[in-house]
């Protein structure tokens, strides 16, 4: 039944409300027929400024995630952790509803607003920003690396592959994050399908292209694409010769001519890779001289290069190196500090930092990291960090 003026005056009244201090219309709301049902229906979803402008405009918004796993969504470019945050108020849906302020802004009027409740809820999704879970990207791409077209797993067609469609649908991540994670794994596409080669193959053609580089004693700097396709052709692929130097190198043009300038980081980087994934522990010395004779003349190897790859003990005698690689270790951040205090009791900032840098979300930093999942003390004068937790 419709409430007339006079009822609203006399709830008012025995309310002990005074009518001159509210706006004159009044809101009379009534569930409508299929309101009781909706509840399960219908779920309210709170949005920043920024996403709720890229759904007015047209654009999508994702959630993804498997069966076991939390469920997050992604716009075009960021992923958000999607968590139920429950109300001691229960929210109403009001289709047409206005606000005071959109009420205020018409004719002064006693009126009378008659709304049916299309439906309620007791609570929300929340969004809260976060990483994107990308270990499970690289943990599919290494199922089945390229070692090259001749190799004999490449006529085996039950191998898993992964389109960038396969990899939107399971990966938790938005497609942004998604296509640069690909590119720090130096994937490519081949046949549809990405990949990532494997360590050796990718290795050889490195090999083919320092070799070419001293044989016509070009520069580093200036590599000429054409060329390198040209005298490499017959040997591997020139897709994977010209993926090669994208990986390893920076492409410019210069005089309409394509050229690459090899990066000698990445280079050192992954000859100190080749050298220390045969090895358990190396001599740190002997290493440091074996490293710096096989890489390219003219190319200087430094242990900065070496960051978040291998980890130098200096506490033991002869000091030595191993390969230590951030790809290998936890996601969560509990479990990565719980898998690196186990490894080591104590650690400088210095030695930590590049196993820990990933792991920094918006507006936070190491050292608020350090600060939440660990204990700092002095050492000899030096700042050391050690578990907050017993390590089994």
């Amino acid at each position: 039944m419709s409430r007339t003026r006079e009822e609203v005056d006399a709830t008012l009244q025995i309310a002990k409300l005074n009518a001159a201090e509210l706006l004159p219309a009044v809101h009379c709301l009534s569930f409508g027929p299929g309101a009781s049902g909706a509840a399960g229906d219908l779920c309210l979803l709170e949005l920043e400024p920024t996403l709720s402008q890229q759904l007015e405009a047209g654009q999508s918004l994702v959630i993804r995630g498997d069966k076991e796993e939390q469920a997050v969504l992604c716009s075009k470019d960021k992923t958000y952790d999607l968590k139920i945050a429950d109300t001691s108020n229960m929210l109403l849906f009001i289709p047409g509803c206005k606000t005071p302020d959109q009420l205020k802004m018409e004719e002064a009027g006693c009126n009378i607003i008659h709304t049916e409740i299309f439906g309620f809820s007791n609570n929300y999704w929340e969004l809260r920003r976060c990483r994107p879970k990308l270990k499970k990207l690289r943990k599919f791409l290494m199922q089945n690396t390229y070692e090259g077209p001749d190799n004999q797993k490449e006529k085996d067609s039950n191998r898993s592959k992964y389109t960038t469609e396969d990899l939107l649908d399971q990966i938790q991540a938005s497609e942004e994050e998604i296509m640069t994670q690909l590119q720090t794994l130096n994937a490519c596409e081949i046949g549809g399908y990405w990949r990532i080669l494997e360590f050796d193959y990718e290795m050889k053609l490195l090999n083919h292209i320092t070799q070419l580089v001293d044989s016509e004693s070009w520069s580093f700097s200036k590599v000429p694409l054409n060329i390198c396709l040209q005298e490499l052709g017959p040997l591997e692929p020139e897709e994977m010769i010209e993926h090669c130097l994208k990986c390893y190198g920076k492409k410019y043009v210069e005089e309409g001519e394509v050229h690459f300038e090899l990066n000698a980081d990445k280079i050192c980087r992954a000859t100190a890779q080749m050298l220390l994934q045969n090895a358990v522990k190396f001599n740190l010395a002997e290493f440091q001289e074996v490293w710096q004779q096989s890489v390219p003349e003219g190319m200087i190897t430094k242990l900065e290069q070496l960051k978040g790859l291998a980890l130098v003990d200096r506490h033991s005698r002869p000091e030595i190196i191993f390969l230590l690689r951030v790809d290998d270790l936890p996601e969560d951040n509990q479990e990565r500090f719980n898998s690196l205090f186990s490894l080591r009791e104590k650690w400088t900032e210095e030695d930590i930092a590049p196993y820990i840098q990933d792991l920094c979300g918006e507006k936070q930093t190491i050292g608020t990291l350090l600060t939440k999942y660990a204990r700092s003390s002095m050492q000899n004068g030096i700042k050391v960090y050690n578990s907050r937790r017993p390590i089994s």
